[in-house]
């Protein structure tokens, strides 16, 4: 990809944050969207909830690169909080897509974040991206969320959806947490640990984006996880190897439904997400067993 000029959302988030840096060390410029007035040459205000979208601001961009939305991991899942999870991705969605379609030159690429939770609960079978979507609350926000890119499609604009894994960092996300707790010695399975975790290095993650983003014949969606999904005792075993410290704690399910209430289903349910496109189309992992991923996040 020659140098260009790419707009992100989600910016300041885990995944956003190291994109950008990435992209900027690279020589491409850049542009912001912040939930506030620009402040600085390289923000774009935008402000999801009123689908609104300073439009200016998107003009000689090549990619739009969409990756806002609600933790879903950051708060129990009241009835008011699942509506901010599936607001915060369908309204922000749909007004990125509207801006992208507006422009008289739009940008080449709309690459939309999306999640592996639209596959559900997949138990032991392995899916790709032709897997249907699952049951419950988050396959259903994911089916919403890609469904509202459609304004952008429909103008011609090459979008992906990026089915994005647990994404293995230090500074956020599932491993954010998990980190300091097996750090202090009180790490251990989840459950009955036999649940697949599908997770992604955060560097691969931001290098299949880059990927993604310049390879033209990819459209439609792309799951974003290693080559070797394992399951939680898996990812607890290792955890132990790599920083040595033991790992015999349990939190039991009940347990868990109590801390998490609707949010442990997901903790406790089981995906093994393969990334059959990705891997179709050329790229390689650096990263692609969970002990060099565990290793990358704390180098």
């Amino acid at each position: 990809m020659l140098h260009s000029r790419i707009a992100v959302t989600g910016a300041s988030g885990l995944i956003g944050a190291a994109l950008v840096r990435s992209l900027r060390a690279d020589g491409h410029e850049v542009v912001r969207l912040v939930r506030r007035p620009a402040r600085a040459g390289d923000e774009v205000e935008w402000n999801p909830r009123r689908r609104y979208v300073d439009v200016a601001g998107l003009v000689g961009c090549d990619a739009v690169v969409h990756l806002a939305g609600a933790g879903v991991g950051d708060h129990r899942w009241t009835p008011a909080y699942k509506r901010e999870i599936r607001d915060s991705r369908v309204l922000g969605t749909t007004a990125i897509a509207e801006a992208v379609a507006s422009l008289d030159a739009p940008p080449k690429v709309l690459l939309s974040g999306s999640a592996i939770g639209y596959y559900g609960d997949t138990g032991d079978r392995a899916v790709d991206e032709s897997a249907p979507a699952g049951e419950g609350f988050l396959p259903s926000v994911c089916v919403a969320w890609e469904a509202a890119t459609a304004a952008a499609q429909e103008a011609g604009v090459r979008t992906v959806h990026a089915r994005t894994g647990l994404v293995v960092a230090r500074e956020g996300g599932a491993w954010g947490r998990l980190f300091p707790l097996f750090r202090a010695g009180l790490g251990g399975r989840l459950g009955n640990g036999r649940q697949y975790w599908s997770f992604i290095a955060l560097h691969d993650e931001v290098a299949a984006l880059r990927h993604i983003l310049a390879t033209e014949s990819l459209s439609g969606p792309v799951n974003l996880t290693g080559p070797d999904p394992v399951t939680n005792g898996e990812v607890t075993a290792a955890m132990g190897r790599v920083l040595h410290r033991p790992t015999l704690l349990t939190a039991p399910a009940p347990a868990l439904r109590i801390a998490l209430g609707d949010f442990a289903e997901d903790v406790l349910g089981s995906q093994r997400v393969l990334p059959g496109r990705l891997l179709d189309s050329g790229f390689v992992f650096a990263f692609p067993g969970i002990d060099a991923a565990i290793r990358a996040a704390l180098s």
